[in-house]
């Protein structure tokens, strides 16, 4: 699968992805065959993080 390079457009991708078709960031990124930890570092550098009780990528506080 070829995910968005950019972290805010990641960001809005995963969490549509999340919302419409997967339980967890670990199930999508297992489906998608790419790297949760590659993806969680992306996403963190960028000021993001992942929400597991909510299921969505959140922009820290």
């Amino acid at each position: 699968m070829n995910i968005p390079k950019d972290p805010i457009m990641l960001m809005s991708f995963l969490n549509t992805q999340l919302r419409d078709n997967y339980s967890s960031l670990t199930e999508l990124t297992k489906s998608c065959g790419i790297s949760e930890t590659d993806i969680l570092e992306k996403l963190s550098g960028a000021g993001f993080y992942y929400d597991k009780e909510t299921n969505q990528i959140k922009r820290k506080a």
